[in-house]
């Protein structure tokens, strides 16, 4: 008799997890609390998967003999937590796949940073002619992927969701870039959120990698707590190591076994400096899978980074707009303002995700002449900066606030989209929001 595979939410996880385990022969069945997507529909139905709509059936769906649950859904929401209760597994899109593939596994984490260190990663192993395909929480699913290619390599970008999902998968090499406050509406408190984060590290062996940065306070302190079997490969912008990478002056070196890499910053593509941690993270990965020197310096001189992290839109009369929609956090904006030279019109807010704005202050007293508050709750933006900046206005959409930040900007200021909060009040998505900030810019 064939497994009974029940998949919760029909996005791009969900469909590619439930094509994957249709093509294994088991029953499958996928249900969406919300409304599914047409293209989503439109692929459940060419693989004869049979499947619901803006509810959860429990009939259909606690007959499962495991549950594969997207990342978006919460594990308190009733459904889970009823399936957990009857004793059924549930896991993630990525466990599940990870049982039909013998492929490499290069697997990025952080609170800030995965996104670009994911795509740098696979920019330079694909300059290197290696096959390797991009995953988990950027691009194409990884379950569809692994259904229809047969890649070598996979770079995996993992949320603490995603990892929260994960038993048995085991990571060759591991990168944890940082651990900042970050999605505390859903964990309770830092310690939950960073046990999450280092589930990257889980099932590990001697013959494994993992990469961190020595800068990262949270990192440093966990890992005095635990048992690390893996060979560790540190980065750092103030110490040096044996093995790992660091910067000396305006070079930064990495060194594995006998191979030493080095490379003026400035020849980076990518400025700022979280973004040399980012080039240091995946240049040690790139230093483990032997890749070329020359290939190495070539990819970080030539990476076209990321949409919707700090993407340069249009300049208009002299006023540069800035896309920087991926920011859904406060560490992640606190670089974007960090790396922004000229006065700034800040575009913030969103749904908060227990924000803590103190570690702004500092930046947006010294470069922020007006804040446009993008979301429908902006009462602790108004409160926290209100004493700070003396312009702050509340908007409801992408138009008005790009409207609104050209009418109070001058030639040579800067107006940077960087919400530090999440998107679902008045978006689809962080890429929505991008987007949509994108089509006013050009429309002025």
């Amino acid at each position: 008799m064939s497994k009974r595979i029940v998949i919760l939410g029909a996005g791009e996880s969900g469909v590619g997890s439930a094509i994957l385990a249709r093509k294994n022969g088991a029953d499958v069945f996928v249900s969406d609390f919300g409304q599914i997507k047409k293209k989503y529909r439109e692929k459940l139905d060419e693989y004869k998967i049979s499947w619901e709509e803006n509810k959860h059936t429990n009939d259909l769906i606690l007959n499962a003999d495991e549950i594969i649950k997207s990342p978006g859904i919460p594990e308190k929401v009733t459904i889970v937590k009823s399936a957990i209760d009857k004793g059924i597994p549930v896991i993630s899109e990525i466990e599940y796949a990870s049982r039909y593939t013998d492929a490499f596994k290069i697997c990025i984490t952080g609170s800030n940073g995965k996104t670009t260190t994911a795509t740098l990663i696979y920019h330079i192993l694909k300059n290197a002619g290696l096959n390797v395909g991009l995953a988990g929480n950027v691009g194409q699913s990884w379950a569809q992927q692994v259904a229809g290619e047969n890649f070598d390599y996979y770079v995996i970008e993992l949320s603490s969701f995603q990892l929260d999902g994960m038993y048995d998968f085991k990571a060759d090499i591991a990168i944890l870039m940082n651990i900042t406050p970050d999605h505390l509406d859903r964990y309770d408190g830092m310690q939950e959120y960073t046990n999450s984060k280092f589930r990257i590290i889980q099932n590990q062996t001697e013959k494994d990698i993992f990469i961190y940065c020595v800068d990262d306070e949270v990192t440093i302190s966990e890992l005095a707590k635990r048992d690390i079997k893996a060979k560790q490969l540190p980065f750092s912008l103030n110490q040096k190591f044996a093995e790992g990478a660091y910067k000396e002056n305006e070079i930064f070196k990495i060194k594995y076994k006998s191979n030493e890499l080095t490379m003026s910053i400035q020849d980076l593509v990518l400025k700022g400096q979280h973004n040399t941690y980012n080039s240091m993270a995946a240049g040690i990965a790139s230093q483990v899978l032997k890749i070329r020197k020359e290939d190495i310096r070539e990819s970080l001189s030539n990476f076209q980074g990321v949409e919707h992290r700090l993407e340069p839109v249009l300049k208009v009369h002299g006023i540069e707009f800035i896309n920087d929609s991926k920011a859904t956090n406060v560490n992640s904006t606190w670089y974007a303002l960090e790396s922004v030279s000229n006065n700034l019109i800040w575009i913030a807010g969103g749904i908060d995700k227990g924000n803590d704005y103190s570690i702004l202050e500092e930046l947006v007293r010294k470069k922020v002449k007006a804040i446009i508050c993008l979301g429908k709750d902006n009462e602790k933006i108004h409160k926290v900066f209100g004493e700070i900046v003396e312009t702050i206005i509340d908007v409801q959409s992408a138009s008005e606030a790009v409207k609104t930040a050209y009418y109070l900007a001058k030639k040579g200021d800067s107006v940077l989209l960087s919400p530090a909060c999440a998107s679902f009040d008045l978006f689809d998505n962080y890429e929505d929001r991008g987007n949509q900030f994108k089509q006013a810019v050009r429309e002025l």
